[in-house]
């Protein structure tokens, strides 16, 4: 649906900006729509049947340079999406589009650019994954996400390089920010693990993106405003999508994860032994010394803290 409404909408009832319409792959849908059915095809399909009988690339260097460079280039995009218009100049609550040679219309037009060429950059994450063997994490939330932001980006580029929507790329980028550092921080080895207790708020953060990006372009709908609200439409759509499917992974991911655990806890309790926190639970079948002994599911003996319990006959050492 959101192709059909690309192809027809924008391409029919919108003029392309003729400030941009020379840049890389701004000649039109083509180009970009084979990038990202190549993406999809090589992701899905030619490379987990190439890596099936292949050892994961470990791929630590390239991936810890390609961090570094997101992360300045998110930076860079912050920047460039602030001191462009939305530091002091634009208009929270109605943008349109400049479409001048004015040098602040203009540098925003080469930032919307440049964020486009970020999420086309940023297929890479899949690809990395895919040569790691790290198939699990290719979900469809992932490949949505990736495949819609370049289509997203290309629109902007090529009709409005400005104006409202922008506002998704400076917080986007600065989400950006916080989970490539992440990411750096993580891929440099297990004993760095320590410092990212945070992971579970960067998805809070990617939430509160998705909510602010929803009610920015929700509300100018039902308003007064030179700003195509179709466009408005669109984002919003997306907005509330990719709400619902970080929404679900988050509740996956962090509190349907401590509902189980506090679940099996209380049942571990109602079943079976604790020894002062420091013994193991035997399922209500065995009983648990005071954090010495084994357990041998209801069917050995357990030695007081001093023995080794080997099918229900005791071992002295």
């Amino acid at each position: 649906n959101n192709l059909i409404f690309f192809n027809y909408s924008f391409i029919l009832m919108f003029p392309p900006d003729p400030r941009t319409e020379n840049w890389w792959l701004m000649s039109g849908p083509g180009p970009l729509l084979t990038l990202l059915a190549t993406y999809l095809y090589f992701c899905t399909s030619v490379g987990p049947r190439y890596m099936r009988d292949r050892k994961p690339f470990s791929l630590k260097q390239p991936i810890i340079v390609y961090n570094i460079t997101q992360i300045l280039m998110s930076i860079f995009l912050v920047y460039e999406g602030l001191v462009s218009g939305w530091w002091n100049d634009y208009n929270f609550s109605c943008q349109p589009v400049d479409y001048s040679y004015d040098p602040k219309a203009f540098r925003m037009a080469g930032a919307v650019w440049w964020y486009f060429f970020a999420k086309i950059i940023e297929l890479l994450d899949t690809v990395f994954f895919v040569l790691r063997k790290k198939n699990r994490q290719i979900s469809f939330l992932h490949l949505y996400h990736h495949t819609m932001m370049p289509i997203c980006a290309w629109i902007g580029v090529k009709f409005l390089p400005g104006g409202h929507g922008t506002l998704l790329g400076v917080i986007n980028s600065f989400i950006h920010v916080i989970m490539y550092t992440y990411y750096l921080i993580s891929g440099l080895g297990p004993q760095y693990q320590k410092y990212i207790w945070w992971k579970k708020h960067l998805t809070s953060l990617q939430l509160v993106q998705f909510v602010i990006v929803f009610y920015h372009n929700f509300v100018v709908m039902f308003c007064d405003c030179n700003y195509p609200k179709s466009i408005n439409f669109l984002l919003a759509l997306n907005a509330g999508l990719f709400l619902y499917m970080f929404g679900n992974f988050y509740y996956r991911s962090y509190v349907n994860i401590d509902y189980k655990k506090t679940d099996a806890i209380t049942r571990a309790k109602s079943n079976g032994v604790i020894a002062n926190g420091n013994g193991v639970v035997a399922n209500g079948n065995g009983v648990v010394a005071n954090g010495k002994g084994v357990v041998t599911n209801g069917n050995g003996v357990v030695a007081n803290g001093n023995g080794v319990v080997a099918n229900g006959k005791t071992k002295e050492c």
